[in-house]
């Protein structure tokens, strides 16, 4: 079973999912309903705002909450506000989004809501020492909670390796160590990193970093990070194949030994998508072009069930 989009009346994409208080929250970014032509530096994704998604049952509708935050809230920002996350702690959301500063550079921001439903109040400044784009919450069961990011191309990430922004930089490439997304500590008020970031290595079944010519398995962008079963899951986009992948760990800052594959390539250039729990099964949400008949700025978010074998391998989604 696949659902169709969770709404259709706007497009919405990247959707991160989180339970809060026994309902269901899809936070996606909001593609506009624009024409434009597409590039590799991902301009055509010029999203202004974010919507928030509400669900009581997997299968009941989805009630858009209304628009929660805009860039004009942003002190700092000033253009493409791309896919966020969420954490729910000691009852407050924080809300962490990636857009780009006053000089054009990705970094990370944080709001701050009483509920999912807002107001929604932006911190002045982006997290220091955040950069690049996808950022992604996870809360452990002891209550440390992470932020892990990064995206290639249009996303900036091959920009930092060398702890500074350099515009002109390009990625490995070939049998080069391919990049890996990044990861950090946030501090118990969830709007500090805790620590600098660090490299969250993904390698094969041999323990060998995965290569950056190795594009049917290498990270690209779009990080989600669960637990299952007391083992850590990491998933990804692999971008150029526009595959969802993951790999699993025993430890959240990996590395993470890569096991399959999760969700062929869907219509659209992109693909994005998170794992939850939600009235006692898991579902994979996701988006696609189909709303759109294919044009890769204007997506729509949807959801499938979500399987694992008994030795704790994740089934592959079929749409």
């Amino acid at each position: 079973m696949t659902k169709s989009p969770l709404v259709t009346h706007i497009y919405t994409a990247d959707p991160s999912a989180h339970v809060i208080n026994g309902k269901l929250y899809v936070f996606p970014s909001h593609d506009r309903d624009i024409d434009t032509i597409d590039n590799d530096n991902g301009d055509q994704y010029d999203m202004n705002d974010y919507h928030v998604l509400e669900m009581t049952s997997p299968d009941g509708p989805a009630r858009d909450l209304g628009c929660v935050l805009k860039v004009e809230d942003i002190p700092w920002a000033s253009k493409q506000l791309w896919a966020p996350d969420a954490a729910w702690v000691n009852n407050q959301l924080y809300f962490y989004f990636p857009a780009r500063d006053k000089d054009g550079i990705f970094r990370i921001g944080v709001a701050t809501a009483p509920s999912p439903e807002g107001p929604y109040t932006a911190q002045p400044l982006p997290i220091s020492g955040s950069f690049s784009i996808d950022p992604c919450s996870f809360v452990d069961d002891d209550g440390t909670a992470y932020l892990s990011f990064g995206g290639l191309w249009g996303g900036q990430l091959e920009k930092w390796t060398t702890g500074t922004f350099q515009d002109s930089a390009k990625g490995p490439s070939g049998a080069s160590v391919a990049l890996s997304p990044q990861i950090a500590r946030l501090k118990p008020n969830m709007l500090e990193l805790a620590e600098a970031p660090r490299d969250l290595v993904i390698v094969d079944e041999h323990g060998n970093p995965l290569l950056a010519g190795d594009e049917e398995r290498r990270y690209f962008e779009g990080p989600w990070m669960h637990k299952y079963n007391g083992l850590y899951y990491f998933s990804y986009s692999t971008g150029t194949t526009h595959k969802i992948v993951y790999g699993t760990s025993k430890s959240p800052y990996g590395p993470f030994t890569w096991k399959g594959e999760i969700l062929p390539p869907v219509l659209g250039w992109t693909t994005h998508h998170s794992i939850v729990e939600f009235q006692g099964r898991w579902w994979l949400f996701y988006h696609d072009c189909s709303l759109s008949g294919g044009i890769n700025h204007k997506r729509s978010v949807k959801m499938a069930p979500l399987n694992y074998r008994a030795d704790g391998s994740i089934e592959m989604v079929r749409p």
